[in-house]
């Protein structure tokens, strides 16, 4: 509790260490105005159970001027706790030792450091303003002369206090005595009160404070009104000469600023008669009275009086008399003082339309006007507090009336309240029968949607919005697209990708021609919202049908949102480079040579089906050499042999349609394979009647043994596969009429000839040895095998040799070679050598394996085996000597 002695409060600092209590209050700044007027210290302080702020008077009786003064201390204490009304200062709670007093009460401050501010004020203002604070005073001197049948003693400028609300309070409980009170210090210490001659009542000043046990109980208070009058509107003038003997009555002269209405009443009180003098319940009931005249009135005409009373009825008062009111304080709000419209009107009218005084509709917008002068600090608890709670209410009028203002105050709101006390309450509208509420509640989103968490935005509040699109009433659909719309930037990134797009093109298929077109606009307000790939195939495909909407208001909204995608998209495409570099070349395709006239955008159906015959023809000859696209075109010479990449399968595989190389050859040739009669195994047939088309020999294309037995397997495995299968695999009709002889192509292979030329499919090759020029090959060291490597069976076919009858009069059609890559495993296998020179060893030529057992193929399979080693061995053997002589 050091921070106490920091304050200057010794007495409570000892307080504290001699008691070692717990103090209610935590004291703040003294109130300088203060001191020096009274027994009491006054202190700003803070309440500690809730933090709220308050006021704590300290006595401390080592003070010189306390000495005596203990007696008064403790009346002011018993008087406090025993006495209760709205116009009394409120006890709250004390500390008490021997030597010291702390009694805490309600916030407030002196009076008199409040009226020297409003000297500045109008003087109407003002003197509504004074009148309205001593007619509380009246009526609670009234209260404690009648109905506590005791004296206050104590009326002066220093006993009054302004609560927060503006009111003045009545205190100074230091001298209240009861007549009958055996304990009364009025009668006996009522000089040890600073100043108590000034304010003392001349039969008081003429024979002590004891004649008042005698004299009537509000003698000595009346008098004191009538000086409480004259300081407060005249705080800078003396006291008034009838307060010194021969004690004449006041002069029109000495009024001063008192009102005219109220200086007749003023001199009543002053009388020195007190038999003539007027008592504080006389002079409130002439000021009360509803029949103004000289003299009487000066209450009941007063705005703040009129306010107040009206407010403290509301609840009990007719409908006119509640309509009158609330149209006074729309007129007068104005004028009104800040903090009586802040802390006493709002607080009425709030509990007015918490409890069902009055509609929602007048008095919730009189609440916000009377609110723009509530400090920040205070805002919460003096209007938010009440319009939080209204949220509750299941009346429609009210819902109406918070949503209609919401703009007023939900910038005031917090995260913490919006999601925890106002949601839960706010999304029930969404489902509301009435479509104005529905409506409302849609409109009213955009302005806390900053105060939603992550949960309420992106998953809670979305759904409702969902359902409201289904709407049956037009508007809110289209407010909800527009909601959607502004809603947009502050979604999380998966709810746009989610919402947006379907959100809007259901708008946009809307029968409601505004509906569509706010569609529209919400889509170009969200564009930054859109990747640029979402852009180009979710918007533009969802809103495209727009530009031939029935509606020309529709089109002409669609067609500025198409542009503004559009540009957006070419702003975006300028930055791409011309193309991926690193993306992977599709087979046996490529894209046109990047000349000008290729790139040319074309703007036409003819140009376009142009362009497309131009890529098509690209796509086949961009692989060509230089050196091949010099030469000219012409058929093969009998026995030579076609160039061939080194990754191109043979012409004339022999591997079932199945998939391996059988599908490439297919590729290849130009015309399709033909599966016999006998649903036996499709065998490679002759292109046609031409002249000695030879195949050259190929060589093994790998030194992985691993690999050469992999390809093995599969040239096996598909050997097998089409022995054993009996369907056709291009479909379940055959591909040539086997009744048509002149289609058999099976007769190619028992046609006579005069100079047989016998193409091997494999490695195998009978007839004349080629003659082929050598020539370099860079990939020469890539064939190079041992002797133990295995030469993959797939490029070995079990079918019959074809025997290929040379006609001159047919001329050879030239096959396509697609520059297909192969498989890396394939490239890496084999592939045939037509420019090199090759002398194979002899071999014995192939036999077909058609209508063989199971011993007869394996016996075969073993010799072509074995006669594929003999020819690697060649080969090798050839590349060496070809080494030597280079």
């Amino acid at each position: 509790m050091d921070y106490l002695r920091t304050l200057g409060s010794a007495a409570v600092s000892s307080l504290v260490q001699k008691s070692g209590l717990t103090l209610p209050f935590s004291l703040g700044p003294k109130v300088v105005s203060f001191e020096g007027k009274s027994i009491w210290t006054l202190y700003d302080a803070t309440k500690r159970e809730d933090g709220s702020t308050v006021s704590v008077f300290e006595f401390d009786s080592s003070l010189p001027r306390n000495r005596n003064a203990m007696p008064l201390a403790k009346n002011t204490l018993r008087k406090l706790r025993t006495i209760r009304h709205p116009d009394v200062l409120k006890f709250l709670d004390a500390v008490e030792t021997d030597s010291s007093i702390c009694i805490m009460t309600e916030r407030v401050r002196p009076l008199a450091p409040a009226i020297q501010e409003r000297a500045s004020k109008p003087a109407q203002e003002k003197e509504d303003w004074l009148l309205w604070g001593l007619h509380r005073i009246s009526v609670a001197l009234a209260f404690v002369n009648d109905a506590c049948a005791s004296t206050h003693g104590n009326v002066r400028i220093d006993s009054v206090f302004i609560s927060p609300s503006g009111e003045w309070k009545l205190g100074g409980f230091e001298l209240l005595s009861n007549p009958k009170d055996e304990a009364a210090v009025l009668y006996t210490m009522g000089s040890l009160l600073p100043d108590s001659s000034t304010y003392s009542s001349p039969e008081v000043r003429k024979n002590g404070w004891s004649v008042l046990k005698e004299n009537p109980i509000p003698a000595a208070d009346s008098y004191a009104l009538g000086l409480l009058i004259h300081f407060a509107f005249n705080p800078s003038h003396p006291l008034p000469a009838t307060a010194q003997p021969p004690h004449p009555p006041p002069t029109p002269a000495s009024r001063g600023s008192i009102p005219t209405s109220v200086f007749p009443a003023y001199k009543k009180l002053l009388n020195p008669n007190l038999k003539a003098r007027l008592t504080p319940k006389n002079f409130l009931e002439l000021g009360m009275a509803e029949t103004a005249g000289e003299g009487s009135g000066f209450f009941a005409t007063n705005r703040l009086v009129k306010v107040c009373a009206g407010l403290d009825n509301f609840n009990l008062g007719s409908e006119s008399e509640k309509a009158i009111l609330l149209r006074t304080l729309k007129e007068s709000a104005a004028s009104l003082p800040p903090e009586f419209a802040s802390y006493r009107v709002l607080p009425a009218l709030a509990s007015a339309l918490e409890f069902g005084g009055a509609s929602a509709a007048s008095i919730l917008p009189l609440i916000l006007q009377f609110g723009k002068n509530v400090p920040p600090e205070d805002y919460s608890t003096v209007i938010l507090v009440h319009l939080i709670k209204l949220y509750t209410s299941p009346d429609r009028g009210t819902r109406m009336a918070l949503l209609d203002s919401l703009p007023e105050y939900a910038d005031k709101l917090d995260k913490k309240t919006v999601t925890d006390k106002i949601w839960p309450n706010l999304q029930t509208g969404f489902t509301d029968t009435v479509p104005i509420i529905r409506e409302a509640t849609v409109k009213s989103i955009i302005l806390l949607s900053d105060k939603f968490n992550e949960r309420i935005l992106n998953n809670d509040l979305l759904r409702h919005l969902a359902r409201m699109q289904a709407d049956p009433e037009a508007s809110i659909r289209t407010n909800t697209c527009i909601l959607i719309g502004r809603l947009g930037p502050t979604l999380g990134y998966n709810a746009k990708r989610k919402v947006l797009v379907p959100a809007f093109a259901k708008a946009l298929k809307d029968p409601f021609v505004h509906c569509r077109v706010a569609s529209l606009m919400a889509l170009m307000a969200t564009i930054d919202c859109f990747e640029h790939e979402d852009l180009a195939s979710k918007v533009i495909p969802n809103m495209s049908f727009a530009l031939v909407d029935k509606e020309k208001l529709v089109r002409d909204q669609a067609f500025k949102a198409i542009q503004l995608f559009i540009k957006k998209l070419e702003d975006y495409a300028t930055t791409l480079p011309d193309t991926a570099a690193n993306e992977p070349e599709m087979p046996g395709f490529g894209l046109p040579p990047t000349t000008q006239g290729q790139n040319t955008l074309v703007s036409s159906a003819a140009g376009a089906a142009g362009a497309l015959a131009g890529w098509a023809i690209t796509s086949i000859g961009k692989k060509l050499a230089a050196s091949d696209l010099q030469s000219t075109m012409g058929t093969a010479p009998n026995g030579a042999a076609i160039s061939r990449p080194t990754s191109a399968p043979p012409p004339s595989s022999t591997l079932s349609p199945n998939g391996v190389p059988a599908a490439t050859a297919t590729l290849t040739n130009p015309l399709p394979s033909v599966v016999s009669s006998s649903d036996k195994l499709p065998t490679a047939r002759s292109f046609s009647k031409t002249k000695g088309m030879h195949l050259g020999g190929s060589k093994l294309a790998s030194r992985s043994s691993n690999l050469n037995k992999l390809a093995a397997e599969w040239a096996e495995e598909a050997a097998a596969e089409a022995e054993a299968n009996q369907s056709n695999p291009w479909g379940s009709d055959d591909l040539m009429d086997v009744n048509a002889d002149e289609d058999d192509w099976s007769a190619f292979e028992t046609a006579p000839s005069e100079q047989p030329a016998v193409v091997g499919l494999g490695f195998t090759h009978t007839g004349p040895s080629l003659s082929v020029q050598p020539a370099d090959d860079d990939w020469g060291d890539a064939f190079a095998t041992d002797a133990n490597d295995q030469v993959p069976g797939g490029w070995e076919s079990s079918a019959p040799a074809l025997v290929v009858q040379p006609k001159p009069s047919v001329a050879a059609p030239k096959p396509h070679v697609l520059s297909t890559p192969r498989p890396t495993s394939a490239q890496s296998l084999s592939t045939s050598v037509p420019s090199r020179g090759v002398s194979p060893a002899p071999a014995t030529p192939t036999t077909s394996t058609l209508g063989m057992s199971k011993e007869e193929k394996a016996a075969e399979m073993a010799r072509r085996k074995e006669e594929r080693k003999q020819r690697i061995a060649a080969l090798k053997e050839h590349k060496k000597h070809a080494g030597v002589k280079a």
